[in-house]
């Protein structure tokens, strides 16, 4: 296991990481305003499970292969820019409705809100490198297995525990009336911030390989 002070400084800067603001917190926002605090908390569940998955992958060192193979890197990159692309147009689409598309917790809502909060985590792949550059601050040749899989669970509950806050706080706040009634607004905004962070990774990816 991990001594006392690594184990609150790795706590510490996983919860950072978790707060900055970002497209995954926009994720987050849109599905509690569509679905509520419980269409919020299951994507907030599922992109603690694509973080889980890529820290555990940094643990056994498969986050390596992004440096050594960077086309593996460059395939993660565009597929993950391009869900983005179709997350803003899904987001554009809807702020052209009167009012959200469901206030409800419907399957398909619930589906949605999975497959978004999983995807957002898994298919960035700055989330291993994050991760490769965090982990390599604790781990040596000799760690055992309990030591690695505390850092997994680390990773792993505190961004499912910081995004399940903010979906419950926002879903049970005056703000989400609010929210509603201006969804237009929020939607657009959401659609922008993911087109332009898509944009960024296609053109960063351009540039590298130019």
């Amino acid at each position: 296991m991990l001594s006392l002070t690594d184990s609150l400084l790795l706590a510490g800067i996983c919860l950072m990481g978790a707060m900055t603001p970002g497209i995954s917190l926009a994720v987050i926002t849109r599905h509690t305003l569509i679905g509520g605090s419980r269409a919020g908390m299951l994507a907030a569940v599922t992109h603690a499970i694509g973080v889980g998955i890529w820290a555990m992958a940094t643990v056994t060192s498969m986050a390596l292969l992004f440096r050594r193979y960077p086309l593996l890197e460059m395939v993660f990159s565009i597929a993950g820019a391009l869900f983005l692309l179709w997350l803003a147009w899904q987001s554009w689409q809807a702020s052209r409705r009167a009012e959200p598309l469901s206030t409800g917790n419907g399957s398909a809502v619930l589906h949605s809100a999975a497959r978004d909060g999983f995807n957002v985590a898994f298919l960035n792949p700055k989330v291993a490198l994050f991760f490769l550059a965090l982990f390599s601050q604790f781990l040596s040749a000799d760690m055992g297995t309990a030591a690695r899989v505390q850092m997994v669970a680390t990773a792993t509950l505190i961004d499912g525990s910081w995004y399940v806050l903010v979906a419950i706080l926002l879903g049970r706040s005056r703000l989400l009336p609010w929210l509603r009634e201006h969804h237009h607004w929020v939607e657009r905004a959401t659609a922008v911030l993911l087109l332009l962070v898509s944009a960024s990774v296609l053109a960063s990816l351009v540039f590298e390989h130019a």
